[in-house]
This record gives C-alpha cells, structure tokens and sequence, in this order.
C-alpha cells in the first residue's frame, strides 16, 4: 500500500461510506472506489463488506486500522511542518511531563512562552516513568520531562529544577502540623501510600526503611493524583511531591516539606541523537523559571 491508498481507506474508514470519504478528501466518489479497490488487491484480502447498504470494516481492517492511523498522523504532522517552514511558522514542541508537573508548570510555561511566540504549536501529553524510554525511542515525544532519566540508554538530560516530598493533609486532622513534619509523627495516622509510582515513590520508602517506620497504610495509590484524591475524601494524609501538592492545596487542605527534607532533581530527557531544537531549548529554559517559582 502507498500513501494514496492508506489515505483513501483511512478516510473510508473513519467516515463510513465512500461518498463520505469523497467529500472529505475533496475528490470523486469514483476515485475513491478505485483506489480502494487496487489496495484490497495488492493486500490479497477485502477491507470491507457491503452489508444492508452500509460498508461495513473487516476484521483485518480493523486489525490495519490501528498502523494506518499512526502513519496517517505522521503525515499530518509532516504537512504541517512543512507549511510552517514554508510560511515562517514557529514550528512544533513535542513535550512529555510528569502529571504532577501537567497541571501547574507546564500550563504556565506554555502560556508565557505563547505569548512571546504565538506561532509555535504545542503537543503535551502527560508521561510516567515506566513508559518514558518507550516514547521517546518510538518518536511519540522529543522531549520527556521527569524525575530521573532511565539508566543504561542512549540518553542525555539538562537539570531543570528541584522539587521535595511534602505531607499532604485536611487541616481538620492535623490543625496543630508544624512548619516540618518528621515521618515518625505520620506512625499514628492512616497513611495513603504510592505503590509503584515510580522514583519519587521509591524516595520516600527508602526513606521509611532507613528510619524503620511503619506507617499505617489503609490504600495504595497508582499515582499522586489519586493520593491527593483520597486525602480530600477524608480517607488519611499522603506524601507526595511538592507540584502535586501545589495543585491540590485549597478547601481545607494543607502541605508541609518533611524534617529532614526528601528532594528530587527534575530533568529535560531526549535522545542522544535528537537534542533540542533552539526553540526546545528556549522554552526549557523558560520551563525551568516555573519549575523554580514553586
């Protein structure tokens, strides 16, 4: 199949009907049965089946579909950032963060970095740490925002900032918190844990197991969000990293840093081979005031 054909069966696909497609891509209905037709006999297998009037996808179509989007939203992007060389444009930021970062830092960054380059468009997505190396070797970002770049690849990182664990709390329950609180003083608390949440997660039981406390533990949360979460419900205090902490801090909630302080470096990730663009560069740096303004 070429491009022409993963278009007009993309089309056909999405849009249900042959004369739908037509209309979205600006051409005849003929046309696009043809070409159809020439993609099913170089594949050796029908895409669809005419059923009650309706073209209706096989199950190989649905099994090509999922390849034939990715490739179509490659083109896309490459026609994009062909018009914005060919018009001058700001081009593109391919931004992956932590999600405690995608709610508070990034957002401000973006906003004041859109106000000096209006042109330049954005793609953020949010990214955890397991799935970090996979994005960046499979293309899906350019640049990965997180806490600790995964050791034994072909990485390179530039240190953005510092953030720390903090006790996240309903101030009904702990109207009298210092302005540090040591771990030992959570011992008597119901504790919100963070399972498998990756290096910042595994910061804090470090931690635990060098000062040989056990805490309470009544839930284990996935993800700082849900911890954050489960605190509001009433169900116990959490620690979690201090950006989160910031995007939840209202309505009767409360952070303190801990005694001894638990901090953490945050990094700008890429590729060994695809360092950042001037622009990339820029707006990292501009990434790095938001960082430290928390």
């Amino acid at each position: 199949m070429n491009l022409r054909h993963i278009e007009i069966f993309h089309a056909v696909y999405v849009n249900g009907s042959v004369s739908a497609a037509a209309r979205a891509l600006n051409v005849s209905q003929p046309s696009v049965s043809k070409t159809l037709r020439h993609a099913e006999t170089l594949l050796g297998f029908d895409l669809f089946q005419r059923i009650g009037g309706r073209l209706v996808p096989t199950e190989d179509a649905h099994n090509l579909f999922a390849d034939v989007a990715e490739i179509q939203e490659r083109v896309r992007a490459l026609r994009e950032a062909g018009r914005n060389m060919r018009s001058g444009g700001g081009g593109r930021l391919r931004i992956s963060a932590l999600p405690s970062l995608a709610l508070g830092a990034l957002p401000a960054a973006v906003s004041r970095f859109l106000q000096r380059h209006p042109d330049v468009h954005f793609d953020l997505q949010t990214v955890h740490h397991d799935d970090l190396l996979r994005k960046l070797y499979e293309r899906e970002t350019d640049i990965a925002v997180a806490s600790e770049p995964p050791r034994g690849a072909a990485l390179s990182n530039t240190w953005l900032g510092e953030g720390e664990l903090v006790v996240l709390y309903r101030e009904e329950e702990m109207p009298d918190a210092p302005p540090r609180v040591e771990l030992s003083e959570l011992a008597s608390r119901r504790f919100i844990s963070l399972a498998g949440s990756g290096p910042i997660g595994t910061l804090l039981t470090d931690e635990l197991d060098r000062l040989g406390i056990a805490l309470d533990e009544v839930v284990a949360a996935r993800t700082f969000y849900i911890a954050a979460a489960l605190v509001r419900a009433g169900v116990g205090v959490t620690v979690v990293d201090s950006f989160t902490a910031e995007a939840w801090v209202a309505d009767g909630l409360s952070m303190r840093p801990l005694k001894p302080s638990l901090t953490f470096d945050i990094h700008a990730i890429h590729l060994l081979d695809r360092p950042p663009s001037a622009l990339a560069s820029e707006f990292l740096a501009t990434l790095r005031e938001e960082i430290d303004r928390e």
